[in-house]
């Protein structure tokens, strides 16, 4: 892994994962938002920003100069939405029933506080591998 990043080889690599990652958690998050019957329409930011950093990921696997720019654009953008979705699924779970003094039901049946989290990571990945080393 080690020789990898230092020969370049892995900034192709992470971009691949970051259009995987991209697709599987735009997905998931479709599921879970169209379960919440997509009630607030910045639901719909996170299912958009999926596919755009997948075609991202995929070009940057592909091509340096996409991997240096359009991938850290659209992985940027995904970072600040899962900061977002953070932030919106922690003033849902204050807005039921008991707020955060009933932290641990809300938490449960409330919106999942640290999903979104998860979807920052995906962002991370991309990020990480926009300022790797390219393989010659």
């Amino acid at each position: 892994m080690v020789r990898n990043v230092e020969t370049g080889r892995f900034e192709r690599s992470l971009s691949a994962l970051t259009a995987a990652g991209a697709l599987v958690t735009a997905v998931e998050i479709y599921f879970e938002h169209d379960s919440a019957s997509f009630g607030n329409k910045l639901m719909w930011l996170p299912v958009v920003l999926g596919p755009v950093g997948a075609a991202a990921g995929v070009a940057g696997f592909f091509s340096q100069r996409m991997a240096k720019t359009a991938l850290p654009v659209a992985s940027a953008a995904i970072v600040a939405n899962g900061f977002q979705g953070t932030y919106l699924h922690a003033r849902g779970i204050a807005q039921k029933p008991g707020g955060w003094r009933n932290a641990r039901y809300n938490m449960e049946m409330g919106p999942p506080l640290l999903a979104p989290l998860l979807v920052t990571l995906v962002g991370g990945m991309g990020l990480l591998a926009a300022v790797l080393r390219r393989e010659k």
